[in-house]
């Protein structure tokens, strides 16, 4: 098969070992800045979408998607299930009572939150069954007359308190109990009925697991807080969330995930684009680098370029020769960088290499997740951006007055 003639010149002159070695380093220096900066941004990319990726993922599997609050109180729960559970997109619904109190164990205490929920009914909003390490959710059920209530604390919080299941704990709540010595806070005996790991440090960590009925007595609450919803497509959760009063009535609030988290996902939407635009300054520069290349081949090619010229070549073709040549040096610079980098990304994630403070970033690893689109946008910028640096050197060649450029020759 014949190549076009400006590819087969452009290739000529982009192979040439003998007099032109220095553009051939330059172009090959080229080459190698546009397969790092590709690389580079494709693993920055990665590693912004793995960590909100992972991030979001677990926020979700220890959190309801959108949670309800009745202006009238929720005197019935069930009722209030089944109503909500009616709603188009609602795919389960549990009550909650929440608070904070001090816990004491064998070996520490800790400040945390209590979260009372109905045990068959939250496996529906939450993976805490899934989650539970030893013991069960069904601890929390009635316990025999002799036990006391049960407790499901997280891993991080029972390490703390060096607890394990069976164990006995003591909870302090604000809520206190007037005596004769005045107002004393409230305190009650509870048994570790299990230990879960959300993967989520701030629960792991801060989370005590109780039944409504104890959660009630503890907070002087004597009916559900609100209740919780899981929906079917978490990101039509904002939609289904403003449905509710529209539904049920403006008596109903409401609140979905990407509101309460809202901080965190801008800071991380920001982090990531301050990282691609700052990386993506090293494709830049592997531009400037073509230029330079392109330059520099005009100018020690410009008697080849008067030859074609007489010959019959149009500007148009020699302006080709050079676009083509500076396109080739982008395609095979983005093509090995795209490859690197998703191989480096692969890698990786595959095998958790980079390990992080778990306290500070909620993950023990560097998840890296390579999106279809994010990897497109890559590729085709980097492309765009490389062809754009061939017009000027290309134009220059085109413009190259035949007779000037033999009149020394």
């Amino acid at each position: 098969m014949n190549l076009p003639f400006e590819l087969q010149i452009a290739l000529r002159y982009l192979l040439a070992k003998r007099k032109q070695a220095f553009i051939s380093v330059i172009s090959l220096i080229s080459t190698i800045g546009v397969a790092v900066g590709v690389m580079a941004l494709v693993i920055a990319l990665a590693l912004m979408t793995g960590l909100q990726g992972e991030l979001r993922d677990r926020i979700l599997g220890s959190t309801a998607h959108i949670f309800v609050w009745n202006t009238d109180g929720i005197t019935d729960y069930h009722a209030e299930v089944k109503k909500l559970k009616g709603v188009p997109g609602v795919t389960g619904a549990a009550p909650a009572v929440m608070g904070k109190a001090l816990i004491s164990g064998p070996h520490g205490d800790a400040f945390i939150t209590v979260k009372g929920v109905d045990p068959s009914l939250e496996q529906t909003v939450s993976d805490l069954p899934h989650a539970m390490l030893s013991g069960g959710v069904s601890a929390l059920e009635k316990p025999p007359d002799d036990q006391a209530p049960g407790i499901l604390v997280g891993k991080d919080l029972a390490d703390q308190l060096g607890v394990n299941v069976g164990d006995s704990v003591t909870l302090m709540t604000p809520q206190g109990n007037l005596t004769p010595m005045g107002m004393m806070p409230r305190t009650r005996r509870l048994r570790v009925g299990g230990i879960f790991r959300l993967g989520l440090y701030e629960y792991d960590s801060n989370y005590g697991y109780v039944t409504l009925d104890v959660a009630e007595r503890l907070f002087d609450e004597p009916v559900p807080q609100f209740m919780q919803l899981r929906v079917n497509d978490i990101y039509n959760a904002p939609a289904i969330a403003a449905s509710i009063p529209k539904l049920l009535g403006s008596k109903y609030l409401t609140q979905d995930w990407t509101e309460m988290n809202a901080s965190l996902f801008s800071a991380l939407w920001l982090e990531k684009m301050a990282i691609s635009i700052t990386i993506g300054l090293i494709v830049i520069v592997a531009a400037l680098n073509i230029i330079a290349s392109l330059i520099l081949l005009v100018m020690e090619k410009s008697r080849d370029i008067a030859i074609l010229k007489t010959m019959g070549t149009s500007a148009r073709s020699v302006m080709a020769i050079f676009m083509v040549e500076g396109l080739l040096i982008g395609l095979v610079g983005t093509a090995i960088g795209a490859a690197g980098g998703w191989l480096v990304s692969w890698v990786l994630d595959t095998y958790k290499v980079i390990h992080v403070p778990l306290d500070v970033y909620q993950v023990s690893y560097v998840p890296f997740t390579v999106l279809p689109l994010d990897f497109a946008i890559v590729i085709i910028c980097a492309i765009a951006i490389c062809f754009l640096a061939t017009v000027y050197p290309s134009r220059q060649a085109a413009r190259l007055d035949p007779a000037q450029a033999l009149r020394y020759e």
